[in-house]
């Protein structure tokens, strides 16, 4: 007797933003590259995206997309119209929410009236689900601007059998709005009050951890860090949540960030062509205005200049850091103060420069010229940079938090791959560039051992896409 097919599980993303469309943080990486990954090894899935059509990639995209017609959101006392955009790629069906009046913007985020712009968006994921004919088993929602999508589904939508799955990517971001738009913007009911509100104010991010079928964040660490002390707030509701919360390590797309195949380099290279690196090393010197030096051991820094990325500890220790027999080189923007600081030091010393800017084609030449890459972060969920820093052997020196601690292990404790620190210390930070430094001058054969240790570290999609798959298959 012939066995009966399974029908395909259905699972719907509903993000903010995605690659290759729009990133601005890991949260786009992760939506792009693991339903990516999903849909090429889990050919049981039906794996689709739901994300805004921003004037970002608009003009960009559109040809590619196929317009399937219009349909209305009721958000409150409003119809709002929403144009339906289709577009297929990496086996992923992708739907486009267009409205201009919400998201015809320059930027993606920042705007007065965000809570009213993502509660539409939210709705309108459940408007695009009826006018396509697709209702899925599973919707995974990110962050708190998708965090009305399992609040409305225990609500607005609890008719339809449909589970939740939820993913915290920084909990620093909640979606805190006053208690006066509760029904005229969110669309809740005051008996429906108590699953947003929190600490005086309404919680977009409270909601969905407590109205979610599962839980995750993007790392072990970070999942248990926010139940401590790095909840910004929310520690109790994570702990009362706890039973549902899974971290799970972000990959990285192995297929973008390769050494062997990236066109971006001055010269590409593998684990066993290492010294074909110093021709990228050559070129970023160049480049910035850099002496040309292969003794200098090279620091990167890739990162938006903020405070919880470790500026602080950089900034106290950067003039004796540059005693040292090293250059420095910084791609990223951010706070004034940081871009002031690293350009007037930049000035002063001709081993320091910077860009600020966002540059994805002078970040790749980073990641493959520089010896080492810089991640001192106060709080990291989980972080890429150290492991496509990893993928091209540039050794990362990171503080041991969230997604840093589970992916870089310390090389002067044994089989490492990389330095590790762990106290938020500046001279902690100092003393360990020195060790980086001393292995790097003193010991070439370590060093390149190192690297290739590095090179060799597995961080793709398809280790992280089987946990998530383990947790969608539980709920079915």
């Amino acid at each position: 007797m012939a066995k009966t097919k399974q029908p395909k599980l259905k699972l719907l993303f509903a993000v903010s933003e995605a690659v290759p469309f729009l990133a601005t943080g890991g949260m786009g990486q992760v939506a792009g590259a693991l339903t990516a990954a999903l849909a090429e090894n889990r050919p049981d899935y039906d794996v689709r995206v739901i994300m805004p059509l921003y004037a970002a990639f608009r003009e960009r995209y559109e040809p590619n997309m196929t317009f399937l017609g219009e349909t209305t959101v009721a958000l409150a006392w409003r119809r709002e119209y929403c144009g339906v955009y289709e577009m297929q790629t990496d086996g992923v069906t992708y739907y486009f929410v267009d409205n201009r009046r919400y998201f015809d913007r320059e930027t993606p985020y920042g705007h007065f009236d965000d809570g009213e712009r993502f509660a539409y968006f939210s709705k309108a994921v459940f408007a695009v689900m009826d006018f396509v004919d697709f209702k899925p088993d599973i919707i995974h929602a990110h962050d708190w601007h998708t965090a009305l999508v399992p609040i409305y589904l225990k609500t607005r939508f609890a008719d339809r059998d449909i589970r939740s799955v939820f993913t915290i990517h920084n909990l620093e971001y909640q979606g805190k709005f006053p208690h006066s738009i509760l029904g005229d913007v969110f669309d809740l009911q005051l008996a429906e009050a108590g699953l947003v509100e929190y600490d005086g104010c309404i919680n977009l991010l409270k909601g969905a951890v407590v109205c979610c079928d599962r839980l995750t964040t993007v790392s072990p660490s970070y999942a248990d860090e926010i139940q401590i002390a790095g909840g910004y707030g929310l520690e109790p509701i994570i702990r009362e949540n706890a039973y549902k919360l899974t971290g799970i390590i972000n990959g990285i797309d192995t297929k973008t960030y390769n050494p062997e195949t990236d066109l971006l380099l001055a010269k590409n290279y593998t684990a066993d062509t290492l010294e074909d690196k110093a021709k990228n090393k050559r070129k970023l010197q160049t480049i910035f205005g850099l002496p040309r030096s292969q003794k200098k051991m090279l620091i990167g820094l890739v990162s938006r200049l903020a405070s919880h990325k470790g500026l602080d500890l950089i900034t106290y220790i950067f003039d004796e850091m540059m005693q040292l027999d090293v250059q420095f080189v910084l791609l990223g923007t951010g706070d004034d103060a940081y871009e002031c600081f690293f350009v007037d030091k930049s000035l002063a010393n001709p081993n320091v420069s910077v860009d600020i800017a966002y540059k994805p084609e002078i970040a790749s030449l980073i990641y493959g010229g520089a010896d080492v890459m810089l991640m001192p972060s106060k709080s990291e969920p989980c972080g890429l940079t150290q492991m496509i820093a990893s993928r091209y052997g540039t050794i990362p020196i990171v503080r041991k938090t969230g997604g840093l601690g589970d992916t870089i292990q310390d090389c002067r404790a044994g089989d490492g791959n990389g330095f590790v620190f762990e106290e938020y210390d500046a001279n902690l930070l100092l003393d360990t560039v020195a060790a980086a430094l001393d292995l790097f001058q003193n010991h070439p054969v370590d060093w390149r051992n190192l690297m290739k240790k590095a090179m060799s570290c597995d961080f793709g999609w398809d280790v992280s896409a089987k946990a998530y798959a383990e947790i969608y298959e539980g709920l079915m």
